[in-house]
């Protein structure tokens, strides 16, 4: 096990690496300059030296490969620098604020997609061929197959044009507060939005698990014996059938922070999603390469998280 954990952190460290020199190559092959956000646009005259002193006090005037050693350097020791468009702003509080809006949105659509699926994708295996099953198999396809935006332009449209008026008025775009509960209206329609296409996928997963569970031997044997049906399903059936779940479950969770870009920017929510867009947007470079940074650490480390769930769901499993 631990060989397997040591080979695992090796491999994320060189994806993690090798994703950094991507996204800073990517950066600076965009059209642009970011300097140009800082001097204006229109008729204002800016001189070189001007320039010049705006691009060194960034390091935008040294080679290529300084500034990415440089940027890394800071980057392991924990400083992700400042941001070059909001001036003298650092780029870690600019996550830290908002980190915890984008991971409460998705923590509440996980939740309720999770509180959903599992029952239903169970109740269709077992009532296989039924008209739950196919309700079940219909509301999949459609979950996974229609676009967010376009479900979230419809339900601001028709909340706030076609809804009566006595149901009261839902905030549909600006800040919400993170994990909170007094403003739980202005969660509603953003976490309805990420939680359909979560509940489709994990619905489907869950139904096709449970189907091939349910055609083992050892399920036979367990009904052969008498136990309840319920026990059947609880204890043999169910906790066999988790691990595709906790696969699926492992990769929405490591995408939990990245996933929300286009509902962000929806419904004006200034989340992770938001500020990245914005960020590439201004050509602000050290807000992307950091936000891509903590994004594929979070992915690496849930993978790993993942894999090591499964010895706890299912002691057969063995890491070589």
């Amino acid at each position: 096990m631990f060989q397997y954990i040591m080979r695992r952190l090796l491999q994320g460290v060189l994806v993690i690496f090798l994703i950094s020199i991507a996204t800073f190559s990517i950066m600076r092959l965009m059209p642009g300059d970011p300097t140009a956000f800082l001097l204006g646009e229109g008729d204002v005259r800016i001189s070189e030296a001007q320039i010049e002193a705006i691009k060194a006090r960034w390091g935008l005037d040294r080679p290529l490969h300084e500034q990415y050693l440089l940027w890394a350097a800071n980057l392991l020791r924990g400083d992700f620098g400042e941001s070059i468009i909001r001036q003298g702003t650092p780029v870690r509080d600019m996550i830290f604020e908002a980190v915890p809006v984008t991971a409460a949105l998705n923590v509440y659509a996980l939740l309720v997609a999770l509180l959903f699926a599992i029952p239903g994708g169970i109740w269709a295996a077992v009532r296989r061929n039924s008209p739950v099953d196919y309700l079940n198999t219909f509301g999949s396809t459609l979950g996974v197959s229609m676009p967010n935006f376009w479900l979230a332009l419809m339900l601001i449209l028709l909340f706030a044009l076609y809804i009566p008026q006595w149901i009261g008025e839902l905030p549909f775009i600006g800040r919400i507060p993170p994990f909170g509960l007094r403003s739980w209206q202005g969660y509603l329609l953003p976490v309805f939005v990420l939680s359909v296409e979560q509940m489709a996928v994990f619905s489907r997963v869950m139904r096709g698990a449970m189907l091939e569970v349910l055609e083992r031997d050892y399920i036979r044997t367990a009904k052969a014996k008498g136990l309840p049906r319920y026990l059947v399903l609880a204890r043999h059936a169910v906790r066999n059938a988790l691990l595709p779940v906790i696969t699926v479950i492992g990769f929405r969770i490591a995408f939990l922070l990245s996933g929300t870009i286009v509902i962000e920017t929806v419904f004006a929510i200034p989340g992770i999603g938001r500020l990245f867009t914005d960020s590439v947007f201004r050509l602000d470079y050290q807000v992307v390469q950091s936000i891509v940074v903590v994004l594929a650490v979070l992915v690496v480390a849930v993978n790993l998280l993942t894999d090591l769930t499964y010895a706890l769901i299912d002691p057969r499993i063995r890491f070589d």
